[in-house]
């Protein structure tokens, strides 16, 4: 813990305010590939984490993501989506699985005929503990499904039919700024952020789920709202700092939970590598000869605040649009100050970054 110290001394000014979040539920359109390219078909999809992955269930209340112009790509309307149309969780059940993209666990009793393809349970704003919204944390978001393991909702036999994706996108990181952490307790926060990640992600396991997959941490310094200051021309360091000592040691925690899981010589636990995928997106230029999009200025959002107390989606008490949004969000590799487009996240889940990780979640590697 000596070198986490030293470099936690960076952080004690850092400011990170990430992810938030009534209800309509809005069924995915066909992807450009609809069957799995991999040898294992689970049946069901459960989606545990934050906004990164959630499909609808933050409340209208709590979030931009119910408001206008979020939705303006697909569903043509806002869905509780935090994007201009997919997100992580739709390119994973569609690309990769061949499946509609599991229900927001809101809905379940209202379309309880779709529960048979798993619900997702993500939640924006959250994190692995409390965070500053009000929606429920990852242990909490699990003792739902636990919950409907213990209803018969689903039967243990069910889950091993099933994968589950976890995203965590950093929100614990800016609850621990907002309430004034110091940059000395850091490191055991972090050490029981990935202790309390280790036991969650175990408990899925325990249910019955195959496979589990979670992401690893993106280059936060590089969102939109932490290059602003820098005319979105460069990331932030120190931010990204940061999240090299996340990434540092979620193998550490995937390996642990491997080794006290695997009786098989099968592995239960993947990570898949967002961090990579988002750096490949960035450092393509006018250079790079492959067939997929790029970003002329990937720092830059479509939709963005008029000034620093505005955000995309806020109007003022006249119903101005206090926002400014670009003309084409395919031109644009992040929707909002952190969120990626539906573009965005399509190249993203394109890169060989990210198709190997998924590779290794499917076994073929």
């Amino acid at each position: 813990m000596d070198t986490q110290n030293s470099l936690f001394s960076l952080f004690c000014f850092f400011l990170v305010c990430f992810f938030s979040g009534e209800q309509e539920v809005v069924e995915g359109r066909r992807l450009p590939w609809t069957s799995s390219p991999f040898g294992f078909r689970p049946k069901m999809l459960f989606v545990f984490g934050d906004s990164y992955a959630d499909t609808g269930n933050t409340k209208i209340a709590e979030t931009r993501s119910w408001k206008f112009p979020y939705g303006i790509t697909f569903p043509g309307k806002p869905s509780g989506r935090f994007s201009d149309g997919f997100v992580s969780t739709d390119y994973i059940a569609a690309g990769c699985l061949g499946m509609k993209t599991p229900i927001p666990y809101r809905w379940r009793e209202q379309l309880s005929e779709r529960v048979k393809d798993g619900l997702n349970i993500a939640y924006g704003g959250t994190g692995v503990f409390d965070t500053m919204v009000a929606e429920p944390n990852m242990t909490t978001q699990i003792d739902f499904l636990q919950q409907l393991l213990h209803d018969s909702v689903y039967t243990k036999r069910n889950l091993k039919t099933s994968v589950a994706f976890v995203s965590v996108a950093g929100n614990d990181y800016a609850t621990y700024n907002a309430k004034n952490g110091s940059a000395q307790d850091f490191p055991a926060f972090m050490e029981s952020l990935m202790n309390q990640l280790m036991v969650n992600l175990k408990r899925i396991h325990d249910m019955g789920v195959r496979k589990i997959g979670i992401t690893s941490l993106l280059p936060l310094g590089c969102l939109p709202r932490n290059t602003a200051p820098f005319s979105f021309q460069h990331c932030d360091d120190t931010y990204n700092a940061l999240v090299d000592l996340h990434n540092q040691l979620l193998p550490q925690v995937v390996n642990i939970l491997n080794q006290q899981t695997n009786t098989s010589n099968s592995p239960s636990f993947f990570i898949l590598d967002l961090y990579n995928a988002f750096w490949t997106v960035f450092n393509r230029n006018e250079t790079y000869q492959g067939n997929d999009p790029t970003f002329e200025k990937p720092f830059e959002p479509c939709c963005f605040g008029v000034s620093g107390g505005f955000k995309c989606g806020n109007v003022d008490e006249n119903g101005e649009n206090k926002y400014t949004l670009c003309s084409d969000p395919r031109s644009k590799f992040f929707w909002d100050g952190v969120h990626p487009t539906e573009q965005g996240w399509y190249v993203v889940y394109k890169t060989p970054a990210f198709q190997n990780s998924l590779k290794q979640f499917y076994g073929l590697t």
